[in-house]
């Protein structure tokens, strides 16, 4: 039996309801904190270390550009002291950068949302080569030495490699997020 459903009129909030638009709406945030400690944990995997900011800043990008409302501030702020803390950084500096991303990930939002993934992942590579060399600066300027731009390099690298299959797989999250609220 199909009930019609009238505008304006929605179903009653019951407890379940309400758990439910919890978990819709912590997903992105939550799925990317356990996707970060998942990287960190002690796989011995080649360049597992660089692999945290990239990932990091491929969920907070796509979830900014397609989800926006799911990624507050708050919760960008709350990621980057995660990914801080889980990959022995300075305080801060993924914070900052993840901000910065977020940012620029709003303020491209209405082009990016409706455009094909390879626009989209050319902004994104684009801005990952801005947070690589945000995170190499800083980093220097808190060793108070121009550090070698290799590590920064090729953690702009993987980040950029990383997107497309990423983006697959949350792509695929979002467009169920997407039938759950519609149903």
């Amino acid at each position: 039996m199909e009930i019609e459903r009238t505008p304006g009129i929605r179903p009653q909030p019951t407890l379940w309801r309400q758990f439910d638009a919890l978990g819709r709406q912590s997903f992105p945030a939550l799925g990317t904190a356990l996707g970060m400690l998942a990287i960190a944990a002690p796989l011995g995997l080649p360049g597992q270390a660089e692999l945290l900011p990239g990932f990091a800043l491929a969920a907070v990008f796509f979830w900014s550009v397609f989800r926006p409302a799911a990624m507050p501030p708050a919760m960008v702020f709350m990621l980057g002291l995660f990914a801080d803390l889980l990959g022995f950084a300075p305080l801060g500096v993924r914070v900052l950068i993840l901000l910065f991303t977020y940012g620029l990930a709003l303020r491209w939002r209405r082009r990016l949302a409706s455009q094909q993934f390879a626009v989209v992942w050319l902004a994104f590579v684009v801005v990952a080569a801005g947070a690589a060399g945000l995170e190499w600066g800083l980093d220097s300027l808190l060793s108070l030495r121009a550090l070698p731009p290799a590590p920064a390099l090729f953690e702009f690298a993987l980040a950029a490699g990383l997107y497309p299959p990423l983006a697959a797989v949350l792509t695929r999250a979002h467009r169920g997020i997407a039938a759950w609220e519609r149903a």
